[in-house]
This record gives structure tokens, sequence and C-alpha cells, in this order.
């Protein structure tokens, strides 16, 4: 493993110090949308549409995989955003 993020996003001065002292490399997402929770998952169409509309060059996107609703409609979301042009590269590619 060499890329860290930040659990719910917090980070300080010193856990970023820490962590790159470590060998790591920390990596924040540029897009997330409340689906982690398994008792309150969204509504399928509407977070596809949340997906789809904030869709952007070098976008990291944080979906979690416990969502019942992300694994279905990841499929259909990829496929979309290479409909309309984006590509999807691993972090390494990146550097």
């Amino acid at each position: 493993m060499k890329y860290i993020r930040p659990p719910k996003g917090e980070f300080s001065e010193n856990s970023l110090q820490v962590t790159n002292r470590l060998g790591y490399t920390t990596v924040m997402w540029s897009f997330a949308y409340e689906d982690w929770n398994e008792d309150k998952q969204p509504d399928e169409e509407k977070s596809k549409k949340k997906i789809l509309d904030n869709l952007h060059n070098g976008e990291i996107m944080l979906l979690h995989g416990n969502s019942k609703t992300n694994t279905n409609i990841l499929d259909s979301i990829i496929k979309e955003a290479k409909s309309m042009g984006y590509e999807f590269k691993s972090l390494d590619e990146f550097q």
C-alpha cells in the first residue's frame, strides 16, 4: 500500500507528516456523497444523476463499497461516463 485516504477526510499537519514519513502519499477525493450508511441507502436514480452531474476531469470519486446503491448502479455509471469521453485510470497513472 502506498496511498492513504484520511478517514472521513479528517487530517492535520501532524497526521500528514506521519503518513509521509511512513512513505505514504495522502490522497483526497474530489467527489463523495452520503452512500456509506447501510441502513439509509440513497435512491439509485438520484444517486446516478448526482454522480454523473458532478463528473469532472481528474476526479477522484469516493464510493463506499458497502453501498448496495453503488453496487447496483456502478456498471451503468462507468458505461455512461465512458460514453461521455471519460477514462478511468489508477492513481499511479497520474504520477
